[in-house]
């Protein structure tokens, strides 16, 4: 993790179009994202309204076609550019914002009102992969800051999901989607009721979320918090995600993700997975969950891989300094997870995994759950100090205990429940 911290510091020369964007600094993109939420940035900064292109604020015209006229217009401003959204409530359908961008600095997306999604799925040509709500591709230095509101009206539409029923499910538009972007700071902004994913990053590097709150009922389908793929260099900190799936998933290639001080309920936690799920996964490495509470979440911290022919790796993952209260399964590796049908053994390695310092209350007996593949057993996990103690039904008369298969365990320090035997 040194490698990672290092790596963060590191500044990146962005040429594009033949301008230099110049040298990325984390602090001074941060503190000018807080300076965008309240519209502070300077009068080199050049503002593009959505009124100024025809975007009504009242919450019944299609504003689509207003949005992406503004973005196009501050994108291909060649000086400081903002796209504003202010107060008020916008009406939309699905955009592709999409660059190369013009601009010599991060471009400055500042959302203040209310943006709601169009329900109706015809939108969305049925969802899926290729249509999402808000897309941002292909953009190099972004910033999308401010005290607004995405709202994807998700309730209108979750009875379409049949992700429980069938494996090879239609997924629902995301609200958020980041594909090929670098250098990205979101902050403060809230998402409320996706259709699918709150917030989804893929193919996408140096990416920073602070202040987030992102909500749906606990029983929303398919609601991921946060879902990355084939990303490096995500930091998430001082984030509320309560969603009906996982607060935070990582799937194939997600590498040097830190996650900090995120409260995480109800959802199913924070997981590493599914891998194994396609051909040719690229590996997970460099993962940190530390700081975090999870509250009467189904998981706690999880990593889940298919039993399929596709290996790849899972290593170089910490999870500390977690509290947990009534998490039904706090600490746990699922090998068998998705297709128990399946005879042959998951070929994912997971290897240096440690647990640190992990506290609070478990809903079930079986607070710590290591199911690791028959032909590629769990290396080189570590728990140190884990202190979980029940708090589920008074009349369960099973042992507070630990269930380990195919797993190489290591403890340290305090241990409840027990270890392994």
């Amino acid at each position: 993790m040194a490698a990672f911290a290092i790596v963060m510091m590191v500044c990146l020369v962005i040429i594009h179009g033949g301008q230099c964007k110049g040298l990325f600094n984390a602090a001074e993109a941060l503190h000018k994202a807080k300076d965008a939420e309240n519209g502070d940035v300077g009068p080199d900064v050049k503002a593009f309204n959505v009124l100024d292109y025809g975007a009504k604020p009242d919450g019944k015209t299609d504003t689509s076609i207003n949005f992406r006229r503004t973005f196009e217009a501050a994108c291909n401003f060649h000086g400081d550019a903002m796209m504003v959204i202010p107060e008020g409530e916008f009406l939309m359908g699905p955009v592709l914002f999409s660059g190369p961008c013009s601009n010599p600095s991060l471009l400055i997306i500042q959302v203040n009102g209310i943006v709601k999604a169009q329900s109706n799925m015809a939108y969305y040509r049925g969802g899926g992969d290729d249509t999402d709500w808000i897309t941002f591709q292909a953009i190099d230095g972004l910033i999308v800051s401010g005290r607004g509101t995405f709202h994807g009206q998700g309730s209108q539409v979750w009875g379409f999901n049949d992700c429980a029923r069938k494996s090879n499910c239609v997924r629902l538009p995301a609200t958020l989607k980041f594909i090929k972007v670098t250098d990205a700071i979101i902050r403060g902004i809230k998402s409320i009721d996706p259709k699918g994913f709150h917030i989804m990053i893929s193919m996408s590097r140096n990416f920073r979320i602070f202040s987030v709150d992102l909500q749906a009922p606990g029983d929303s389908p398919n609601t991921d918090g946060i879902h990355m793929s084939k990303s490096d260099l995500v930091k998430i900190s001082k984030t509320v995600i309560a969603t009906g799936d996982d607060c935070v998933s990582m799937i194939h290639g997600s590498t040097n993700i830190s996650i900090k001080k995120v409260i995480c309920g109800p959802g199913h936690g924070f997981s590493i997975g599914s891998l194994g799920h396609y051909d040719d996964e690229a590996d997970v490495s460099g993962i940190i969950v530390k700081n975090c509470s999870l509250r009467e979440t189904d998981n706690g911290v999880r990593i889940k891989t298919y039993k399929t022919d596709s290996p790849s790796k899972a290593s170089g993952i910490i999870f500390q300094d977690l509290i947990m209260t009534r998490v039904r399964n706090p600490i746990i590796i699922d090998q068998e997870y998705g297709n128990a049908k399946y005879s042959q053994p998951s070929k994912v390695r997971i290897s240096d995994v440690h647990y640190i310092n992990i506290r609070g209350t478990s809903a079930s007996k079986v607070a710590v759950d290591l199911l690791c593949s028959a032909s590629n057993p769990c290396q080189g996990i570590h728990l140190d100090n884990v202190n979980l103690q029940y708090a589920g039904p008074p009349n369960d008369d099973m042992p507070f205990s630990s269930n380990c298969r195919n797993a190489r365990v290591a403890y340290h320090g305090f241990q409840s429940p027990p270890p392994c035997r």
